[in-house]
């Protein structure tokens, strides 16, 4: 029987999600943002919010969808994976509760302390900005300013990297957040691990390194994620053995924790001299982590999602041992002041055998324009990082004028500064 799935969201992220699934099932999606790589592969695309939950509900009831597939986080927040389960529609996503991991970084740092979760750092949560500015002031070492709700990967500010004490000080009095967490800064080099949850199952995906400075070099703000890359095997060149599988106990002692958890895990790990710490979880794929990982995942998507649905045992993951680099043309500005609305063109054609993966762009008027977030990236894949990344590189004649890009990420270069990083800190 063929699944009918139903994808939530329209980012680079679902562009990869819908890849992986369109050719074994009937595809339906909604976003806010007609994406047109999304389009072209459902066979129906419905402009939707994805934080309305009822209207994602009333369309997967309307197009009798089997299973959902959620990407945003803000649609976790507003509990669309609730409102699917309550109309019969099995949502591939945490239900709301258990999507505070992301959405409230003070619950999730009091749950792995009050669960004895490895990798958690010291932390204090404060409601009150100017308790926070003392606590600034008082401390010994630097520290990590997070807001505890959602801020689409811009809003951390690390005292001794980013900004300065005072600097801190200033943003948290400017910003005027409700609650804020103070942690210590951690030190090394970060990666992810995404796995699979459902029914106590962990089934887990290589490792990848996101690059989250807006400039070559690791300059400038942090974005959403300017692109990533992976190794032809589970771990990253700078990880040492044993650094994957403690990382993976992470996850596995989340889930332990959460038995009732459905969807994606994300964990992102700084790899300190101590071994890895939790930066934070996302209840989602990342974006461009996604990117990377479903590309090279031989197992189908689809019979993961039906095993979930199902309450089977989870299939084991086979992946076709290729590294992959991906990097994304963002619009002029970004992130500070992007240029959004802007007409842009991208020639498809000119990728060759790279993956083009559209992200914020929406398609109207006849035309493709920018919004205010990353635009699209491109996915190079080979026997080795650099293959991949000359893979990648080829295939950025399709981005075009009006967009800019980090052509950096997955070098060889960058990739030995990250190896003599650990090394360094490990002496």
């Amino acid at each position: 029987m063929t699944e009918t799935v139903l994808l939530v969201g329209g980012g680079g992220r679902e562009h990869a999600i819908a890849r992986a699934v369109a050719d074994d099932c009937a595809l339906y999606a909604c976003a806010s943002v007609r994406n047109p790589g999304i389009r072209r592969l459902a066979d129906g695309f419905e402009t939707i919010d994805e934080t309305d939950a009822d209207a994602v509900a009333d369309y997967a009831a309307g197009v009798d969808a089997d299973l959902a597939v959620i990407g945003p986080e803000s649609a976790l927040e507003a509990g669309v994976a609730d409102a699917l389960d309550d109309a019969g529609v099995y949502a591939f996503g945490p239900r709301a509760a258990e999507a505070r991991l992301e959405t409230d970084k003070a619950y999730q740092r009091r749950f792995m302390e009050e669960n004895a979760i490895p990798g958690c750092p010291d932390y204090e949560v404060f409601d009150d900005t100017e308790a926070a500015c003392e606590y600034v002031d008082a401390s010994d070492g630097d520290l990590a300013v997070k807001p505890a709700g959602l801020t689409g990967g811009k809003g951390v500010r690390v005292i001794g990297d980013q900004v300065t004490s005072e600097e801190a000080k200033a943003y948290l009095r400017d910003s005027d957040y409700d609650r804020v967490v103070l942690e210590e800064r951690l030190v090394g080099e970060e990666f992810t691990v995404q796995a699979f949850v459902a029914n106590g199952d962990v089934r887990t995906t290589p490792a990848v390194q996101d690059h989250k400075r807006a400039y070559e070099g690791d300059e400038g703000p942090n974005t959403g994620g300017m692109g990533s890359y992976s190794d032809t095997g589970r771990s990253l060149p700078f990880m040492a053995e044993g650094d994957y599988d403690a990382a993976v106990a992470v996850l596995e002692a989340v889930v332990d924790a959460l038995p009732d958890y459905t969807g994606v895990l994300y964990g992102q790990f700084m790899l300190t001299d101590e071994g890895p710490k939790v930066v934070e979880f996302n209840a989602r794929f990342g974006d461009p982590e996604a990117m990377n990982t479903l590309p090279v995942l031989d197992t189908p998507f689809v019979d993961v999602l039906a095993a979930a649905r199902d309450g089977d045992p989870l299939p084991e993951l086979d992946f076709s041992g290729e590294a992959t680099v991906c990097k994304y043309a963002v619009p002029d500005g970004y992130p500070t002041d992007p240029d959004s609305g802007a007409a842009i063109a991208v020639d498809e054609e000119s990728v060759g055998d790279a993956l083009l993966y559209y992200a914020s762009v929406d398609e109207r008027d006849g035309g493709l324009y920018t919004t205010t977030s990353r635009a699209f990236a491109v996915v190079g894949r080979g026997d080795s990082i650099a293959a991949a990344e000359a893979q990648a590189e080829d295939a950025l004649a399709a981005a075009g004028d009006r967009v800019r890009i980090r052509h950096d990420i997955g070098t060889a270069d960058l990739v030995q500064r990250r190896i003599d990083h650990m090394d360094e800190l490990r002496d």
